[in-house]
């Protein structure tokens, strides 16, 4: 069995952050490991309050990992703070790096702040580097380059010059793009677009961690980038098309649809 971890946020109300991460690892075969970096107070509504974790702690949460389990990839997600990112990098080149993917969360679907702005420099500056591949939304990768993205065009710009900042491979996710969300997948020099059909569905909260994670557990299993991204896009479909209602909010994605599905439970 394969070995992921997580380092990332705790999610509440457990359709996002480290629980969605956990989750998806599990469901897609692997086992799943997590370094928190930060607590929220959230639920299907949105975000109250944020909690960031002793940089110290998480660097003895990785630590703890690593001098103990093989790793075959790990999934970074919400890192708030400069001290955070800094000491996440500074521990993980203590140590082989395995597959790398860097989710940058910053803002959560209800408008809540999960990147101090202070932090974007050090984000850009010495966490994507490191990066095997990063996965920012729309949203995510107009704040890194600076510029608005509204087409497939723009995207692909976007793509190029997110890869200059270092990191091996870009997916620029199209799901805010107004018709089919059509995703960017880019190596350096070829780019690869991923189409999906738009799922009509308030029911999308963790899509992104969720996806992310999923691609870390492809990687670790040994799939190439392309692959473990599709694999990854066909499976985070799926807990899209049943995700459910949950609370009185925006409800999660079905990370375990098939099991629920074979032991009859529905949700």
């Amino acid at each position: 069995m394969k070995h992921c971890l997580t380092i990332a946020g705790s999610d509440s109300c457990g359709g996002a952050g480290i629980q969605a991460d956990l989750k998806a690892f599990s469901a897609n075969g692997t086992y799943g490991m997590s370094v928190i970096t930060a607590i929220t107070a959230q639920n299907t509504q949105g975000v109250f309050d944020v909690q960031d974790i002793n940089p110290s702690v998480i660097q003895h949460q990785i630590e703890a990992i690593f001098d103990d389990i093989r790793v075959d990839a790990i999934k970074i997600g919400m890192v708030s703070r400069p001290e955070t990112i800094e000491i996440i990098a500074e521990t993980l080149k203590k140590y082989p790096l395995p597959p790398l993917v860097v989710d940058p969360v910053m803002i959560s679907k209800s408008g809540y702040d999960l990147l101090q702005p202070e932090a974007k420099k050090a984000l850009i500056e010495i966490l994507l580097p490191m990066a095997t591949l990063i996965t920012p939304n729309l949203p995510e990768a107009e704040v890194i380059v600076g510029y608005k993205i509204d087409t497939i065009e723009l995207m692909q710009k976007a793509a190029v010059d997110l890869h200059k900042l270092g990191c091996k491979y870009v997916l620029v996710k199209g799901g805010h793009l107004e018709n089919d969300a059509t995703d960017v997948l880019y190596d350096g020099e070829q780019f690869y677009l991923l189409h999906s059909k738009r799922l009509e569905t308030i029911n999308t909260h963790g899509t992104g961690c969720t996806l992310s994670s999923a691609i870390a557990a492809n990687l670790a299993k040994g799939l190439h980038v392309k692959e473990a991204v599709e694999e990854a896009k066909a499976y985070i479909t799926e807990a899209i098309t049943h995700g459910f209602k949950l609370g009185h909010g925006v409800g999660p994605v079905h990370h375990f649809y098939a099991l629920y599905k074979k032991a009859g439970v529905e949700a």
